[in-house]
């Protein structure tokens, strides 16, 4: 299996299922919708996806979460560039991407359990990062699969 995530060469030459394309190139649609989002529109995606009550922390906090907004979206975005290559390009490297999404994905959920932020009501950011947790959770088990045939 490691193997399979850390090939020796990285080229086209993928042999998961192809439904695990079709999630990977969801997944990495949807991450690039939301962290443009977050970098054009910080302020709205808090308060409203996220449930971050800005309007309740002084104008310099609004600010301050709204940047840190735009620099996870930044980063966000550079992710999503390496899984674009990696999808047109280094097929081989895909198990190797969802690793690294679910990894970042499940590091920031350590992150914000350790250290919460305040929200208000039931924001449906939780339920649209729980959607990209199974879509990837899928799309790496499929990826592992080994067809029969290859795909150029």
């Amino acid at each position: 299996m490691i193997a399979s995530m850390l090939p020796e060469t990285a080229d086209n030459s993928y042999r998961g299922y192809r439904l695990a394309l079709w999630i990977f190139g969801l997944v990495v649609a949807m991450k690039t919708g939301i962290a443009l989002n977050a970098i054009f529109n910080g302020h709205f995606v808090a308060i409203s996806a996220d449930g971050i009550p800005l309007d309740s922390f002084g104008p310099a906090g609004a600010q301050a979460i709204v940047a840190l907004f735009g620099i996870w979206g930044l980063a966000q975005v550079f992710i999503c560039v390496l899984c674009v290559v990696s999808l047109i390009r280094y097929r081989t490297l895909i198990p190797f991407m969802y690793v690294l999404l679910l990894l970042e994905h499940l590091g920031r959920r350590l992150c914000v359990t350790v250290m919460p932020i305040p929200r208000v009501g039931a924001p449906p950011g939780g339920f649209v990062n729980l959607l990209l947790l199974s879509l990837m959770v899928i799309g790496l088990v499929l990826s592992l699969r080994r067809r029969t045939s290859t795909m150029p």
